[in-house]
């Protein structure tokens, strides 16, 4: 699956080292290879709660669609 920087991004493991669990929602800020991406996840006030490489096997990208009511 291809992933580019600033795309939204869930958890789909548990972490729980680093304070982090299946459902998680972060952005990818950097892309370090075909496998891996370093993931910003951040608290309800937008401060940086944990930036960290993650393998991409573990994150689904989230998608924004427009839906008419």
């Amino acid at each position: 699956m291809i992933m580019k920087e600033l795309e939204t991004v869930a958890l789909l493991i548990n972490i729980p080292e680093k304070g982090l669990f299946r459902g998680d929602v972060g952005v990818i800020v950097s892309v370090l290879s075909d496998h891996v991406a370093e993931v910003e996840f951040s608290d309800n006030t937008g401060k940086t709660r944990i930036l960290t490489p993650l393998n991409k096997e573990d994150l689904i990208r989230l998608r924004l669609e427009n839906v008419e009511a």
